[in-house]
Formats: C-alpha cells, sequence, structure tokens
C-alpha cells in the first residue's frame, strides 16, 4: 500500500537557503530511489524556515529502506546541522473518503 510521508523541519534563521541548497542537490537521487513515487518541498509562508517534504513512497518499508541508507550515508547529519530543532517525521495511508 502506498505511504504519504511528510517530513516536516524547521532551519536555522541563517541556514535556509543553504538547506533550501542542499535539497535541490541531493532530491535528484532521493526520486532515483526505489519505491519513491515523488518528493515536494513547501516552504511555509508565515515562517519561511520552516519547510515541509511531502513524498509520496510505494511502502513505507521502501521508505525506511531509503532512510536507512541516508543515515549511513551521513547525509541526515549534515541536513541536521542546518536545523533549529528536530525534525517532525509522520506516516500517513489514504482514506478512501
Amino acid at each position: 500500500m502506498a505511504c504519504t510521508v511528510l517530513l516536516e523541519v524547521k532551519a536555522q534563521e541563517d541556514k535556509v537557503e543553504a538547506l533550501k541548497a542542499t535539497f535541490k542537490a541531493i532530491l535528484g537521487d532521493t526520486r532515483a530511489y526505489e519505491g519513491c513515487q515523488s518528493v515536494v518541498v513547501k516552504q511555509q509562508q508565515d515562517d519561511p524556515t520552516v519547510m515541509v517534504l511531502i513524498e509520496s513512497w510505494d511502502s513505507r518499508e521502501h521508505y525506511e529502506k531509503y532512510f536507512a541508507w541516508r543515515q549511513e550515508s551521513g547525509a541526515l547529519a549534515a541536513l541536521g546541522e542546518m536545523l533549529a530543532g528536530p525534525p517532525n517525521l509522520r506516516y500517513f495511508d489514504e482514506v478512501d473518503a
């Protein structure tokens, strides 16, 4: 079953542009990763330090495999240095409504 992943981050005020540039540099690999259907990044209008990645994956297991790869590669640690706090990661299933 497809899984929607919302990853919300808050950048340090002086790191907003660096974080956006990093996302631009690394998300091509994310989009090409097995099981990834799509990834878009949204920036909050009222607080531009806040960004949300809206991701669609074939399954949560596909995302968790990808996330483990990002941890092993050191990319998550590098991203963490630009954040003002821990990210908020949530998983969602589609509802037939």
